[in-house]
């Protein structure tokens, strides 16, 4: 297992030549054992970079900022435009996955993509309740995913929240089982396709706080065959708290590789108080650490964006739109935090 993981973790850090329309370049440069000064040496290809999107909400409302003459305001969500952010698939359609790996594939860069379909979606009661209307329709779902990412590299993070869900029995008993059985086939079905690394999540710190507890969990959803597994997705606890909980979790599961989400992390978690949820829309945070796949950390692939800041967490608090909207209030409030 220890040598399929390292197998995997230098296909991550590894693009194709059709990736970077080349590894290697061909310049011209004095030999230093006198050959002819335009013998051609190789030069390495830069790392690999991760995908951003031309167009999206935060784009549109640098721009909506700049005709209103908002240029203060303009210049604040370019710190969230000029980001790469994942792009998450919650529904049906399946055609948007081929299109942005494609798009990702012609800049030479490795796009993101969220995974957010799994039957009895957050329990089936909280804001993002929803998922697909069975299993069958869900194991569709992942194959068809699956085959419009064919040939394109890309990084997957698999179902945020299914595992702690099912960790902290908000399921039914056959529930529970169903949502390993799929989480478990999905990521057989993914990295099938060697030119994805795929992460299951793995909740947060604050969540399944036992860490042999989620490592049981991710364990049976199938995570050995996995690239690793995903922390804080969607939440703010520090890169510093994430580090040290993923450590403890990959301690029980033969050193397993993790990313964290750091996209709103900068103020860490909101103080829990009476009447206020820490976790949905919370005032006073920032945008943390910016994407990259060089985080300083050997069990840590890298620090990604993967909850795009300033869409909603929910209607959970004044003004606040439904999950996955964007909400240009939030998204300035990040930006300046």
């Amino acid at each position: 297992m220890a040598r399929h993981r390292a197998s995997r973790r230098r296909k991550l850090l590894a693009l194709s030549a059709a990736a970077v329309a080349g590894v290697l370049t061909a310049v011209w440069l004095a030999r230093p054992d006198g050959g002819p000064a335009d013998s051609p040496a190789p030069v390495a290809a830069p790392p690999p970079s991760l995908y951003v999107e031309p167009a999206g909400p935060a784009i549109d409302q640098v721009r909506a900022y700049e005709a209103e003459g908002r240029t203060a305001d303009a210049a604040l969500i370019r710190r969230i435009a000029d980001r790469p952010v994942a792009a998450w698939f919650a529904d049906p359609d399946t055609t948007r996955a081929g299109q942005v790996a494609a798009a990702a594939t012609a800049a030479a860069q490795i796009p993101v993509l969220t995974l957010y379909y799994i039957p009895h979606r957050d329990c089936s009661g909280g804001h993002s309740a929803g998922g697909a209307p069975s299993a069958a329709a869900y194991t569709a779902w992942v194959a068809a995913i699956a085959q419009a990412l064919t040939g394109h590299r890309a990084i997957v993070i698999l179902e945020p929240d299914a595992v702690a869900q099912a960790a902290e029995d908000c399921l039914t008993p056959t529930q529970r089982d169903e949502r390993y059985r799929l989480l478990t086939a999905a990521i057989r079905t993914l990295t099938a396709n060697p030119q994805l690394s795929v992460y299951l999540d793995g909740g947060n710190p604050t969540w399944i706080t036992d860490p042999a507890r989620m490592a049981t969990a991710l364990r049976r959803a199938g995570v050995a065959d996995a690239d690793g597994f995903a922390l804080n997705v969607a939440n703010f606890e520090t890169t510093a708290s994430n580090v040290a909980y993923g450590t403890e979790v990959s301690g029980h599961l033969e050193d397993a590789h993790f990313v964290i989400d750091t996209s709103r992390n900068g103020n860490g978690p909101a103080r829990r108080s009476a009447g206020q949820t820490h976790w949905c829309n919370p005032s006073g945070r920032a945008l943390g650490d910016p994407p990259t796949l060089t985080t300083g950390h050997a069990l840590v692939d890298a620090y990604l964006w993967i909850k795009r800041p300033g869409e909603s967490d929910g209607a959970c608090g004044a003004d606040a739109p439904p999950a996955g909207q964007w909400w240009p209030k939030y998204a300035l409030e990040l930006a300046r935090g």
